[in-house]
């Protein structure tokens, strides 16, 4: 998944941004909303986490702007600031979830599963096709009952796939759920993490339309 991290706090930023990394996550981190703004309007991102108080204006305003252009990314809002007035109005602005720092990673972590799960239009965190089980709140998956171990760049394919299942997803839509701003893209690497879910869950979990990209039948 593409995430666009928004956060001024240096130490903070960095810890979110290797965390989703490590998560298999492709993570871009900007720290003034002039930059989030240029990012935002050149990425088709998944996921906005949102700091409110930043060096050049608010939080709140770029997601109003957001909002009022049509713009319907998740965003999450991640601050420091906990009254209920600003949780309030955060919401009232177009969030869809709100974290007080300091928070615990694995808490921003299930937040953002769910979140994604509502906008992929899958409220129930287990999906099941082909005899493949994807525990999406718990990232674990198995097979006619039997446990199957991925690892996260594998993970971040499966959920863009089941992201948009049913629906065709282009190899240029999977590559920038892997890959951050200036990370070097293998020519291969999409054609090699699709090659290693069909061993792990079955040659006709994942079908190739060629010329068009991937897709995970309903």
């Amino acid at each position: 998944m593409r995430i666009l991290l928004i956060e001024d706090d240096h130490v903070l930023g960095a810890a979110i941004r290797d965390y989703l990394l490590s998560a298999g996550h492709a993570a871009d981190w900007m720290q003034r909303i002039d930059d989030a703004r240029h990012a935002l309007g050149g990425v088709p991102y998944e996921l906005v986490v949102l700091d409110l108080g930043l060096p050049d204006g608010r939080g709140l305003d770029l997601l109003r702007e957001l909002r009022t252009a049509g713009n319907a990314v998740p965003v999450i809002i991640a601050t420091a600031q906990d009254q209920i007035a600003v949780r309030v109005e955060g919401l009232n602005a177009g969030a869809d979830d709100y974290l007080v720092k300091p928070f615990d990673l694995a808490e921003m972590a299930a937040r953002i599963a769910a979140v994604v799960r509502r906008y992929g239009g899958s409220p129930i965190p287990t999906l099941v096709a082909a005899g493949v089980a994807v525990d999406l709140a718990h990232r674990r998956v198995s097979v006619n009952g039997k446990p199957v171990g991925l690892t996260a760049r594998e993970w971040a394919v499966l959920e863009r796939l089941l992201a948009r299942r049913g629906a065709i997803v282009t190899r240029s839509e999977i590559e920038d759920s892997l890959y951050a701003f200036g990370a070097e893209i293998e020519s291969n690497a999409v054609e090699v993490y699709i090659s290693r879910l069909r061993k792990k869950l079955g040659r006709e979990f994942v079908h190739t339309n060629r010329g068009l990209g991937y897709q995970v039948q309903q």
